[in-house]
């Protein structure tokens, strides 16, 4: 079938499949990142980061102490957690030198958390030069999504040290 947008193909169940980030060799460690997070929000909430990689980051936060009134994982504990890992994945992406800056995230909840650990997976979406989107997905013990967000960094030149 054919009209003034083209040709209309059927709608698949595939997912598209993101490319591969570009070649960067990991310039911060997970020592640094974790020394980072020292005296922050991250370690308030028991932000513990397990993994670093242009291809993923990976950090735990525990449930309480994180929790809402009716004790379940507070909405917004769960995007700091997001906005961290995410954060984290775009430095590694941007390069020695450069810096990264959130401009936007958003959030979709799928179900409460009462208790435990929660994990949360940050993998690149697109990578250019001046932005970097990430997806990151957010599980509880059982392996059950939780939550998943996703985060977009502008990448730009580091300030100037102090």
């Amino acid at each position: 079938m054919s009209d003034t947008y083209g040709s209309l193909e059927p709608m698949t169940d595939s997912t598209p499949v993101a490319q591969d980030p570009p070649s960067v060799t990991p310039w911060v460690t997970l020592e640094q990142v974790n020394a980072m997070a020292a005296g922050t929000l991250h370690e308030r909430m028991g932000v513990v980061f397990t993994e670093i990689s242009p291809s993923r980051a990976v950090a735990t936060m525990p449930v309480a102490g994180n929790t809402q009134p009716y004790g379940l994982l507070h909405g917004g504990a769960s995007v700091v957690l997001a906005e961290g890992v995410g954060s984290f994945l775009a430095v590694v992406l941007a390069g020695p030198g450069r810096a990264a800056v959130g401009v936007d995230i958003n959030a979709t909840h799928h179900r409460p958390v009462m208790s435990g650990t929660v994990t949360a997976v940050a993998t690149p979406i697109a990578v250019g030069r001046t932005t970097a989107s990430v997806e990151i997905v957010i599980t509880d013990d059982e392996g059950r999504r939780t939550c998943t967000c996703r985060f977009t960094a502008q990448l730009r030149d580091a300030p100037p040290s102090r």
